[in-house]
């Protein structure tokens, strides 16, 4: 219990009773041993999870549950025993919200996958609302062949039982996960093991004609195969298994993608070239690297770029430059860090130009101090420059350079 207070982020939003960590903390051994205590009667009630709303890229807003913070430290100490059982069962192919592995391992993976495999068949997956559509009956009953231990079990239940409350109002459900709560990925993660991981590489890649792989985190996934005919297969019988499980493809953002570098006409040279597709915040594309050869590519997708800069600066306008400069570079240096990788670095400085532009033009309508305004801001980044694009994650020898 005290390693799971200890994993519990401190800074998180607090649950519909209003403890946030500093309050829980000034009593911990005593809120710790009571917590366990309940947790082993059987006496502890899983307080619904208060529902909030974050933007999504595409405009959309994705619904997020927030627990309680006792709540969360119970949720971390079950999961703890529950990766210690399924990390020896889980599949190579999953890398979300597990020990040890990362988004840039699964983009690594697949980007090797196109470079030294010949996949060039691409099923771009996407599951609508999967973690509101997780049935709880089927999930048990795959919990039941791993999980016996009663405290365990129980504990689920509550969670699963316990509900969500929006305006005042809580909604029980027989279905779904909430996303935000600390037990939500790893409960969704067996669940995909059990419908998706084991079933694609216990039954059907031995069934298949050449190589195929598949790269899952959480419920974003791609599947890629090195021939046709059996690319359209898996597609044909892939709706069926998930409903099978109470789950749906999405039938505008499920993709067949012919994946192949293809050269225009006339164009021996041609820079890039090809459907694209994305998967992590990232287009992937075939490109002509300086030395000739046709690589993939992974760049920032468009829909990850700077407006929810101009969002800020515009909403925090008043604040004093040096603030906004301290909140700025945190965002930059967040950005650089997750998008990073060798042959990014065009929109990496791009992106870096892009957040200088908004913040000029946000700080030009400060009434008549505009001017005056960048003058000084102009002053500030000789003294102070705002993070220079960085490449954190190295993917690609020197041989494969990219343009």
């Amino acid at each position: 219990m005290r390693e799971a207070y200890r994993l519990t982020r401190k800074s998180g939003a607090p649950g519909i009773d209003g403890v946030v960590a500093a309050e829980y903390e000034s009593n911990l051994e005593v809120n710790l041993q009571s917590l366990l205590g309940r947790i082993r009667s059987g006496s502890y009630t899983a307080p619904p999870v208060r529902r909030a709303y974050i933007p999504k890229a595409d405009g959309t807003q994705r619904p997020l549950g927030i627990p309680t913070f006792e709540d969360k430290v119970a949720q971390r100490a079950i999961s703890m025993v529950l990766e210690a059982i399924y990390e020896q069962d889980f599949y190579p192919c999953s890398y979300g919200f597990r020990p040890g592995r990362s988004a840039h391992q699964a983009l690594q993976a697949l980007r090797t996958g196109f470079m030294t495999q010949g996949l060039r068949w691409v099923l771009d997956v996407d599951i609508r609302k999967y973690f509101d559509s997780i049935p709880h009956k089927q999930l048990r009953e795959f919990l039941d062949g791993r999980v016996t231990d009663g405290v365990i079990r129980r504990m689920i239940d509550k969670w699963l039982k316990a509900g969500v409350m929006e305006e005042g109002q809580i909604r029980q459900s027989t279905e779904g996960s909430p996303q935000g709560g600390v037990i939500s990925p790893l409960l969704s993660n067996i669940y995909l093991h059990h419908v998706l991981d084991g079933w694609f590489e216990v039954e059907v890649r031995p069934r298949l004609k050449g190589r195929c792989t598949l790269v899952r985190y959480a419920d974003d996934l791609v599947m890629a195969f090195e021939d046709f005919l059996s690319a359209k297969r898996v597609l044909a019988v892939l709706g069926k298994r998930l409903a099978r499980y109470g789950l749906t493809l999405h039938p505008e953002k499920t993709r067949f993608i012919d994946f192949r570098f293809k050269r225009p006409n006339g164009m021996r040279h041609a820079a890039t070239s090809g459907t694209t597709f994305d998967f992590l915040g990232f287009t992937h594309v075939w490109v002509r690297s300086r030395q000739g050869k046709d690589v993939v590519r992974q760049s920032t997708a468009k829909n990850r770029f700077a407006a929810s800069v101009s969002d800020w600066c515009r909403h925090n306008l008043h604040q004093a430059i040096g603030e906004q400069h301290l909140h700025l570079s945190r965002v930059m240096r967040g950005h650089f860090a997750y998008y990073g990788i060798t042959g990014n670095g065009r929109r990496l400085r791009w992106y870096a130009q892009q957040v200088e532009r908004i913040w000029q033009k946000w700080l030009s309508r400060r009434g008549q101090q505009g001017a005056f305004l960048w003058t000084r801001l102009r002053e500030l980044l000789k003294r102070h420059p705002l993070p220079s694009a960085k490449i954190v994650h190295r993917y690609i020898v020197g041989s494969e350079a990219l343009p």
